[in-house]
């Protein structure tokens, strides 16, 4: 099966998604439930230059910085006019960065001055910038936090909720809603609900006010939601009324084949909620403030018309705005895509979960080859990762138990398709997350929580950023995705064509075992092989064939030609054609994972 890239991308792109109040962090107490003064917290400032340009010679191109815009938190800072959070609707003591309480500032948390924290903010903008970065942000238009307080709105922008009609359940233009007549109560604590995980709190003597109740953010109607409920937030109505009816336009036919410019257009006619305007005059703010693009929480949840009103603006102020979204309804992703004008969406539920169930030896490579086969027409705007902020650590032992196993899985997800590739902080020096935080729990590393990160500790090094505390095994990891992300941005064929060549060994070449997945990568200059072994024992020397169709591609006659490895440029291995059909005998070590160049005369 072969395709060809129909958008014809232009860049292959890597996204680092940081958590950027724990990057920085150099305390390692890490107490359980532990204030900021006992196990720290990092700033903006500790992303130096040093730092920056560490973070560039990775292969990174665009820079995720997650946790920026001010978010519930317990820590006090009545002093510089922040209203405190009620301790019973914020998770963990440090906050979830997704019950966002101010969209027009910053989290104090990351400030050395929080009175100055949006000026330190757009300062690491610019030094990202310097750094030939790009910087992207969250930005979560599904829910809020619960209490909303806004205190560096622009002239004319009044908060979330500031003139709904809290009499109405729902009503077009109110942001949230309503249910009338009754007082918001927390969870049950035998379910699992313990504020501070049952810490004394001078907060915690009166409770939290909330009339009438709020639906909370993941669309429970109660008034007491369940703490598996995201209780502390509060879902945003988009005009959608509760019997799922829409009060706005729906686009016209064929408008999935439209530019962004026609969609915009087509806004400008119509008269949408309230909660439409507040998002896209958010979004157009952090864009003036130098911000390059947007990671969008739970996109699925708000109507794709919507994300056609917000993008196409966006796309009018930045065509080359960098636009990231979680959706996880492969049913969805067309709509999303070509309707909402998102740029990227997470490719979780197909090869996210394909690649772990392999690595948990619950899966069989076979099914890399399908995935992929169903992405095909949208194979460049799925975004490939292996681990996030959501998702359990890949060295940890409920994932792979080994970081080195991800070596195989990492050149799979990176090399696959012209798609970008995330990786998640730490990873690349093995990050396990063994340590329960607080309301954030092992394997994956808190978002909830004032913690340090271990093996990201020792990368750091003391604030130096040179990997000096990291042992042999960390370096030669981080070395390795080193290599193999600066080979995705620098090598053509990667915006090219693909072939896999797996199945076609697995029908007819009993040699060939199933822990492997070979394919091609090739444009008009470049031919690349790509050879992976999952499984953690030396397969020895394997032959591997081309097939003719792939032969055909590469418009090789019959002869004798040399592949080279790229990522590490140690091996060279002869390629014999005969009739149309290749042969190449290659060494495959334990987790091998390698990437072969035709070399032209």
């Amino acid at each position: 099966m072969s395709y060809s890239n129909a958008a014809c991308p232009k860049h292959k792109y890597v996204v680092y998604q940081v958590f950027t109040r724990l990057f920085g962090n150099k305390n390692r107490t890490n107490r359980l439930w532990g204030t900021i003064e006992e196990n720290g917290v990092g700033k903006f400032s500790d992303f130096t230059d040093t730092a920056l340009q560490a973070i560039r010679e990775l292969g990174v191109t665009h820079l995720w910085f997650t946790g920026v815009p001010h978010h519930a938190l317990v820590t006090d800072y009545s002093a510089f006019g922040i209203q405190s959070d009620h301790p019973s609707v914020v998770k963990g003591r440090a906050g979830s960065p997704y019950a966002v309480k101010d969209y027009y500032n910053v989290n104090p948390d990351l400030a050395d001055d929080p009175a100055n924290r949006l000026a330190e903010f757009q300062a690491l903008i610019a030094r990202t910038h310097r750094h030939g970065m790009k910087v992207i942000i969250d930005i979560v238009p599904n829910h809020v936090a619960r209490r909303y307080q806004g205190l560096s709105n622009p002239e004319g922008v009044e908060d979330f909720g500031a003139s709904d009609d809290t009499s109405l359940a729902y009503h077009r233009d109110n942001n949230f809603y309503y249910i009338p007549d009754e007082t918001f109560e927390v969870p049950d604590p035998e379910n699992g609900y313990r504020p501070l995980g049952g810490e004394a709190h001078p907060a915690l003597a009166q409770p939290y006010q909330e009339f009438p109740a709020k639906w909370t953010g993941n669309g429970s109607r109660l008034a007491k939601p369940a703490f598996d409920d995201w209780y502390e937030t509060v879902k945003v109505n988009y005009g959608v009324r509760p019997d799922g009816r829409k009060d706005f336009a729906e686009l016209p036919a064929g408008f999935a084949q439209q530019s962004a410019e026609a969609h915009f257009a087509f806004w400008q006619k119509q008269s949408v909620p309230d909660s439409w305007h507040k998002f896209r005059d958010i979004a157009l703010y952090w864009l003036a403030l130098g911000v390059d693009g947007f990671r969008y929480d739970m996109a699925e949840m708000v109507p794709v018309e919507f994300w056609s009103y917000l993008n196409s603006a966006i796309k009018q102020t930045n065509p080359d705005a960098f636009l990231l979204a979680e959706v996880y309804q492969p049913d969805l992703y067309r709509d999303y895509i070509h309707l909402g004008k998102m740029d990227y969406l997470y490719d979780k539920v197909d090869l996210y979960d394909t690649l772990k169930a392999i690595l948990q030896g619950q899966g069989s490579t076979d099914a890399i080859a399908v995935v992929q086969d169903q992405m095909l027409d949208i194979e460049h705007h799925m975004l490939h990762f292996l681990d996030n902020h959501d998702e359990q650590r890949l060295a940890h032992e409920a994932f792979a138990g080994d970081a080195r196993k991800g070596k195989p899985a990492m050149l799979v997800s990176a090399t696959l398709s012209s798609s970008p590739t995330m990786v998640y902080f730490g990873q690349e020096v093995g990050e396990a997350a063994t340590e329960d935080a607080g309301f954030g729990l092992k394997s994956r590393t808190t978002i909830f929580d004032y913690f340090g990160v271990p093996s990201h500790q020792r990368w750091m090094n003391e604030g130096c950023f040179d990997g000096g505390q990291l042992s042999n095994g960390e370096k030669e990891l981080r070395d390795y995705y080193r290599r193999l992300l600066n080979f995705t941005l620098n090598n053509s064929a990667m915006l090219g064509e693909y072939r896999e060549i797996h199945r076609d060994n697995r029908a007819s070449n009993a040699a060939y075992p199933e822990s492997l997945f070979c394919f091609s990568r090739y444009d008009g200059t470049q031919q690349l092989l790509m050879v992976a072994n999952f499984a953690d024992t030396d397969l020895g020397t394997v032959p591997i064939q081309l097939p003719p169709s792939l032969v055909d591609s590469w418009q090789l006659p019959d002869g004798e030609y040399t592949l080279v490895e790229q990522l590490y440029g140690d091996e060279r291995i002869p390629l014999q054609i005969v009739q149309t059909r290749g042969e190449i005998a290659v060494r495959v070590p334990a987790l091998g994972a390698k990437i072969f160049k035709l070399e032209r005369v």
